[in-house]
């Protein structure tokens, strides 16, 4: 990245134009970068980078922003937090309402299951099992919910616990109601994700849970990922919204599988 100030009277449309261009070919850039090469506040640099994450130009990060596209693997859990937020606090809240007060619960650690994490606050004697940092922050100091984390080694991009000693205490538990989100999913692969470690803990979540249910937006379907950790078959109902290919959840609902569309077109 050119480090030589660039002129600062150029409009701002102007400048938010060259910095989508320098996000995109260099892939991120810190607002104290572009603050130096344009002569301008950093203030007006974040304004910027807000405009240009609603225009869907690039994604802001603590201290600046990355490019918009899907060159990366995985995103920072602050960066896929803001990605269709609407979207996944409408499946949270949707989810949240099957969770009764008593149950025994399992949540991944995606950010969809953060957005149910925050609806379920009211509930009583109700037990959350997770492998998520930030859903267990989210839940931590209410008297009326236990939250149990397994032992393991921290993600930062996913601010998650993963390993074998995670995959060995879940699998000593019951859980009623299993929540899963998922990079890609796939009526064949069923639901998939880039990380191995995260793959088999999600795994060991399933594995002794009466039900399981998928939550993830529209952008998941008919996208495949590295590691499978869960059939198609094995779910009993996926939530996820209306912008979800028609023609996928008919044959979804098809082999059995409930699909709840939340919100509208």
């Amino acid at each position: 990245m050119q480090t030589k100030a660039i002129e600062s009277r150029r409009y701002p449309t102007e400048r938010r134009q060259v910095i989508a261009e320098m996000i995109e070919e260099n892939s991120r850039a810190s607002v104290a970068e572009l603050s130096e090469m344009f002569s301008v506040s950093e203030v007006t640099i974040r304004k910027d980078l807000a405009i240009l994450e609603v225009e869907g130009s690039v994604l802001r990060t603590h201290g600046g922003a990355i490019t918009g596209g899907r060159s990366r693997a995985e995103l920072a859990f602050e960066v896929r937090e803001r990605l269709h937020r609407t979207e996944k606090e409408l499946i949270g809240a949707e989810a949240a309402r099957l969770v009764e007060d008593g149950d025994s619960i399992a949540l991944d650690a995606s950010t969809t299951a953060f957005q149910i994490a925050r609806h379920l606050k009211a509930r009583r004697e109700l037990t959350v099992v997770t492998n998520g940092i930030r859903v267990a922050t989210e839940l931590a100091g209410q008297p009326s919910i236990t939250v149990l984390m397994p032992g393991g080694a921290v993600r930062w991009e996913a601010f998650s616990l993963v390993g074998n000693w995670g995959t060995l205490m879940l699998r000593q538990l019951n859980i009623q109601k299993a929540f899963v989100g998922a990079v890609g999913f796939t009526l064949t692969e069923g639901l998939t994700d880039v990380n191995a470690e995260e793959a088999e803990i999600k795994m060991a979540m399933l594995a002794t849970a009466k039900e399981v249910i998928g939550v993830f937006d529209h952008t998941k379907w008919n996208r495949v990922a590295m590691a499978t950790f869960c059939a198609t078959d094995r779910l009993r109902l996926v939530i996820t919204d209306q912008r979800a290919p028609a023609d996928a959840v008919a044959a979804v609902r098809k082999l059995g599988v409930d699909v709840r569309l939340v919100g509208s077109r």
